[in-house]
């Protein structure tokens, strides 16, 4: 299924945050474990396009949709990312409408926007075939999911919902709090309001709002309150939570 597909279905696709294992069964573990997608980081990991490019075949052969996290939102990140195999990228920061207008068009070949053209590659899985069907599908297919954790982007968030090719968004709530000035204040009445904004203009717009969440009962609380991506857990934090808890519950007994 692809990233795209992902953002229709019901109900709510669940999945979690790489950012650590870099191993050939993490795509396989994640589909066992009844994920529907993964969300690759490379702007908090220590992941390269290198890794980048090997995970998301460990995903492909999983047949798990991922979301890719670039280093940051230059246009040779984006290229490089999206010739990986990416389908679908998490643009950091996102601060304006022009801002999300012009992730769009690097992300869109000509006459769309202005993708470099590098075809037979890891993208088109080394196939060869009709270039134009190619580019066609591929601006057609590629997903944008807009992050918004700024200030500014708290302020423009209707227009960046509304801007075309803007196909979700996502909040990155540590990073919107601190920009506040409140971080970590999530139960502030300040950063609700600065939720309820971003989930209005979401539906305003008509595009899926998504999330990261670290407890259980959050994912089902954003699900109740009309968010459509849920991200459970990173990685590593996963790990030992899980491998604590043994430990703890071993050596109270």
């Amino acid at each position: 299924m692809s990233f795209r597909a992902l953002l229709s279905r019901s109900p709510v696709p669940l999945g979690t945050m790489i950012g650590e294992f870099d191993t050939p069964g993490i795509g396989h573990i994640a589909k066992a474990a009844g994920l529907d997608y993964v969300f690759l980081d490379l702007e908090h990991s220590g992941f390269g396009l290198g890794d980048l490019k090997r995970l998301l075949v460990y995903f492909q052969a999983a047949g798990l949709p991922v979301m890719v996290r670039p280093p940051s939102k230059s246009g040779h990140h984006i290229s490089r990312a999206l010739d990986a195999g990416a389908e679908a990228l998490l643009m950091p920061m996102v601060a304006s409408a022009e801002e999300a207008a012009d992730l769009v068009r690097m992300m869109r070949y000509p006459p769309a926007g202005r993708r470099g053209v590098a075809l037979g590659m890891a993208h088109d899985r080394y196939t060869g075939g009709d270039p134009a069907a190619k580019l066609a599908a591929a601006n057609r297919d590629n997903v944008l999911i807009a992050l918004i954790e700024t200030i500014s982007g708290l302020e423009a968030v209707e227009a960046i919902a509304a801007t075309d090719g803007v196909d979700a968004l996502w909040i990155g709530h540590f990073d919107l709090s601190t920009s506040m000035g409140i971080p970590g204040a999530f139960d502030d009445p300040r950063f609700i309001a600065a939720i309820d904004r971003i989930t209005a203009a979401a539906k305003a717009a008509d595009v899926p709002l998504g999330q990261l969440v670290g407890r259980p009962e959050d994912g089902r609380k954003f699900i109740a309150d009309g968010f459509q991506l849920i991200c459970y857990g990173v990685d590593s934090n996963l790990l030992r939570d899980s491998l604590a808890a043994g430990v703890a519950a071993i050596r109270g007994a």
